[in-house]
């Protein structure tokens, strides 16, 4: 018989500690609800100037800045990659140490 109630026994403990489980869980969930309640509280508090609403042509404006912006750093990136190449090449012509701290032909 205590054969027939030791896989019991040993449910009946998995389950008590997957229920303090999931209680320290839920305990930890509702103490970060609480700590996000309390800073849309205090973001909300602080945004006291009122929201100009944006026209469909200033937001159109906006958005093709946005994009000139965007092609300008992705243009720029691209330049400064090819002028890195361009320096690593030569230092390693010159025998000087690259970015990555060895000499050209050096052997480590």
């Amino acid at each position: 018989m205590e054969s027939d109630r030791a896989p019991e026994l040993s449910a009946l403990r998995q389950l008590e500690q997957l229920v303090l489980s999931l209680g320290d869980e839920l305990a930890a969930f509702r103490k970060r609800a609480h700590a996000a309640e309390q800073r849309v509280r205090a973001l909300e508090a602080a945004s006291t100037q009122p929201v100009k609403p944006v026209s469909p042509e200033s937001l159109r404006v906006l958005e093709e800045e946005n994009a000139e912006l965007r092609a300008r750093l992705a243009h720029a990136t691209e330049r400064t990659n090819q002028l890195l190449t361009r320096v690593r090449f030569l230092r390693q012509q010159n025998g000087r140490p690259t970015g990555s701290g060895q000499t050209a032909g050096a052997s480590s």
